[in-house]
């Protein structure tokens, strides 16, 4: 194994990741940093290295869907620290990526030391969020309740969920994560009773609400 640690940067614009390779090199013993453009890469690459101390995570980049690409990682490795680096650093957007789980967030105008200082906070186990933004509360009641309801899943229910957004019947989840096709039925009945829906589509259309609202401003 690689000594010191072993970062993801996930981002579709090589001039900024290399921006954020620039800034880790900073951080101290670094083993390995893996880049990679798109959700899928991410995807793959969280999926095969179990030893990754840290992800930064955009949720622009081509297939994360927004906020719902932060649930569907969650579930693949939820032990993982996700940090989030995003333009849209209103305090909605950073509070909502928060309470789905993110370690932290950082705003794509911060300073090389402002990514180091977040960085290394999360590395320490605290949460690192933007300094001097007031988060609030969440005002929207059906997102405020989505949330939650979101919060209540296992990791294995959150990374079937993820899988069902990517447009997977029970036989490729089933196949893709080496169980039975009657285990992920169990899984999907159990997402619907948690997120208070009665179909697999309605499920979907609960986890692009968090996808796609923050990103647009809206919320």
């Amino acid at each position: 194994m690689p000594a010191g640690y072993s970062f993801v940067i996930a981002d579709d614009h090589p001039l900024f990741r290399g921006a954020l390779k620039a800034a880790l090199v900073g951080v101290g013993d670094v083993g390995a940093i893996h880049e990679a453009g798109d959700f899928e890469s991410v995807k793959a690459l969280v999926t095969a290295n179990e030893d990754i101390d840290l992800l930064l995570l955009d949720l622009s980049m081509p297939g994360a869907s927004g906020l719902s690409g932060l649930v569907a990682l969650r579930g693949i490795h939820p032990s993982l620290p996700m940090v989030v680096v995003s333009a849209h650093d209103d305090p909605v957007t950073i509070r909502r990526a928060l309470e789905l789980g993110a370690s932290g967030f950082i705003s794509k105008s911060a300073s090389m030391e402002e990514i180091r200082d977040a960085v290394k906070a999360v590395l320490a186990g605290d949460i690192a969020a933007p300094a001097g933004i007031d988060l609030g509360v969440e005002r929207d009641p059906e997102i405020s309740d989505l949330i939650k309801r979101l919060q209540t899943l296992t990791p294995q229910q959150t990374r079937v969920l993820g899988m069902l957004g990517a447009g997977l019947l029970n036989k490729q989840i089933a196949y893709e994560l080496g169980v039975s096709e009657a285990t992920i039925k169990a899984h999907v009945s159990a997402i619907l009773q948690k997120l208070d829906v009665d179909s697999r589509t309605q499920a979907v259309i609960q986890l692009s609400k968090i996808g796609t609202d923050p990103l647009q401003g809206g919320g």
